[in-house]
């Protein structure tokens, strides 16, 4: 896939980024930014996140909002290991510089726990240097990357070769401004004497390092080792800052500068045919992720006549209050008498429920991995370790409550459109409503609340978890529901949720489950959580990943078959 403009001028300097361009450090990065992520509370960072509307792209508006919610990275960003922290720095805080400098001092902080694992990104890459520098061509780093980090990597990489192929390095805490900002390629240069102009080429694998090359006047070279589809590269550049050229390997470096050297035939000290090593391949394409894909044909779907909705964690976010109550009551649990009464491990439904179990059995806290991942309910941890014992879950949801009346308030959408689509449901003659474990007293508070001007205007109806003896996973609360639209409990209704409890909920009730995924696990997961067999059988019939899914689903049902 590798082209280039036909304006391009052959170097004097290549001037290279150095996380996923010359080595890979995804190791240590992905485990810093999952260490420091969750701080954003604390650090203040949390509602100076970007305004999802402001984002240059929609996947930058999808991880802002899972960033906001979850408080780690997407798990596609995690699957394909193709983006820096610059990049994901710039999406979610924009041109927001101080925000940008609290969370570049935090990442550090991490990754000084974390750094010392450094491998060249592609096979090759000491050869391929080397020849660079045979032919005259005098090479350098430019990186967001902390001088210590740098310096401990460049004489870690590859037994310490490379220590003496460059003639120039600048680091983040060599400038006052970190990328796009242009000042770690010009003081790259001034260091080297040489002017900023089309003969200095800035070598870099991400949007932002093209941008950086653009503001510092010099050739921006995308190099594409993370193996990103032409389409989705060109829907980042516009004509003015697109890269003069993109290449997929080293090897398309030196067929460029052989080519470039045919039109010039004294650009270089020896020509590239002389010193280029024998080829080395390119670097391997990253696993795709397995993206959840449960939609039967569109047919196979009733057209919803009534839509139910799960609260937390489907309409809106309450995440940070339902955590905080979470911590507080689990110590308390010993003097509740609950520990005995949780599952044994034969009767958890998979290994990661046994490990909860055993851990909050243990520690009277929960692991750092779910708190990390804040992708689970409170309902689904106590399904999780108290299974069928009814009693023990009510005591659970009241000690939870006592404690959650300490942090409820902030309610926020789960995603910007959300009013729009209930709205839209209702213009199509769609009877809509709640159905929440939340006990009434909050419900009440947060749906006044959401969006500073509530939503009370849009639901026909509403169902808490104090208005029914039973709790979902039971059917009470949807059937009650239902009862009071004086409509049938059929296949007509659908209850959309996040939790295995809300597809489990549903089926027992005879409706239309559907499985609202903003967790973003992926299929390999939702087959371990919802597995079918006869002890756990229910799955649910659609999964959407997110409203737009959702609109898209019920458009398609309103439209009917072809």
């Amino acid at each position: 896939m590798a082209r280039f403009s036909d304006s391009i001028s052959a170097p004097s300097v290549l001037i290279f980024d150095w996380h996923g361009t010359l080595v890979d450090t995804h190791d240590a990065m992905f485990s810093a930014m999952e260490e420091m992520l969750p701080q954003l509370e604390e650090l203040d960072l949390v509602e100076r996140l970007l305004p999802e509307e402001k984002c240059r792209t929609a996947d930058d508006a999808r991880l802002v909002r899972y960033i906001r919610i979850f408080r780690r990275l997407h798990p596609r960003i995690l699957a394909e290991r193709r983006v820096s922290r610059t990049d994901i720095f710039n999406a979610i805080f924009g041109e927001g510089r101080d925000a940008k400098l609290i969370a570049h001092k935090a990442y550090n902080e991490a990754y000084r726990r974390h750094f010392g694992k450094v491998r060249p990104f592609q096979p090759g890459a000491y050869e391929y240097l080397s020849a660079l520098k045979a032919m005259g061509i005098k090479l350098a780093v430019s990186t967001n990357r902390n001088r210590e980090f740098l310096d401990k990597e460049l004489v870690t990489v590859d037994e310490g070769r490379w220590r003496h192929l460059f003639d120039a390095t600048v680091c983040a805490d060599d400038v006052t401004e970190y990328k796009p900002d242009p000042e770690v390629i010009l003081k790259t240069l001034e260091k080297l004497g040489l002017p900023a102009d089309e003969r200095a080429w800035y070598v870099g694998d991400s949007y932002v390092d093209m941008l950086t090359a653009n503001r510092a006047g010099v050739a921006g070279v995308f190099y594409n080792g993370a193996c990103w589809e032409s389409e989705r590269i060109n829907s980042w550049f516009s004509f003015r800052d697109a890269p003069s050229a993109i290449l997929d390997s080293f090897e398309d470096l030196l067929d460029l500068l052989a080519l470039l050297e045919r039109g010039q035939p004294d650009a270089f000290r020896l020509a590239p045919a002389d010193v280029r090593p024998r080829p080395f391949p390119p670097p391997p394409r990253p696993a795709p992720r397995v993206e959840a894909d449960w939609h039967p044909a569109v047919v196979k779907l009733i057209r919803p006549s009534v839509v139910l909705f799960d609260w937390h964690a489907t309409l809106v976010d309450t995440l940070d209050a339902m955590y905080h109550a979470v911590d507080d009551m689990l110590p308390e649990f010993h003097k509740l008498d609950l520990m005995d009464r949780m599952v044994a491990p034969e009767d958890s439904k998979t290994l990661e429920d046994a490990r909860l179990v055993a851990y909050v059995r243990e520690y009277a806290r929960l692991h750092p991995k779910v708190k990390a991942d804040r992708k689970i309910s409170r309902t689904d941890i106590f399904e999780v370790l108290f299974g069928a014992d009814q009693e023990a879950k009510q005591i659970a949801h009241k000690v939870f409550n006592y404690h959650y009346r300490n942090h409820y308030g902030t309610v926020k959408a789960f995603e910007p459109r959300v009013r729009d689509v209930l709205e839209g449901l209702r213009r199509l003659h769609m009877q809509v409503g709640v159905i929440t474990n939340r006990d009434r007293e909050f419900f009440e508070h947060e749906l006044a609340a959401v969006e500073e001007t509530g939503w009370t205007d849009l639901f026909e109806v509403d169902v808490c978890g104090d208005d029914t003896p039973l709790r979902k996973p039971h059917p009470d609360q949807l059937l009650l529901a239902v009862q009071k639209l004086d409509y049938p409990a059929d296949p007509s209704v659908w209850y959309v949720g996040d939790s295995t409890t809300d597809v489990i909920a549903a089926k027992r009730a005879g409706m239309t489950a559907v499985f609202f995924n903003g967790a973003q696990w992926d299929q390999p997961w939702l087959n371990r959580i919802f597995p079918g067999t006869h002890k756990h059988p229910d799955k649910p019939d659609v999964v959407v990943n997110d409203f737009s899914e959702f609109w898209a689903l019920v458009l398609a049902c309103e439209i009917g078959p072809p």
